[in-house]
């Protein structure tokens, strides 16, 4: 990949699981790129399923291409409780 300073960071989401840790992303202005998994993410084991947003980062030279550096958190709604077990 090119220097941290050309690195082009964006949000997508996950649309379609591809062979050899590769997904197909739709990122937040609509393209759609092929992704692959960053190294730390796969010591880490962090799964991913179509639905998950991610992180992407790309180079300027080709941008039908990036690596996911990160799977961001859903946000829960309010009214969910943490504990949904009911006493009896």
């Amino acid at each position: 990949m090119a220097s941290q300073k050309e690195v082009i960071k964006m949000i997508g989401k996950v649309v379609e699981a591809l062979p050899n840790t590769q997904f197909r992303v739709e990122l937040e202005n609509g393209h759609s790129i092929i992704a692959h998994i960053s190294g730390r993410m796969r010591k880490n084991y962090i799964r991913l399923v179509p639905g998950d947003k991610v992180e992407v980062e790309m180079t300027p030279y080709d941008l039908t291409k990036g690596r996911i550096i990160f799977r961001l958190k859903e946000e829960r709604p309010a009214h969910v409780a943490r504990n949904t077990r009911r006493s009896s």
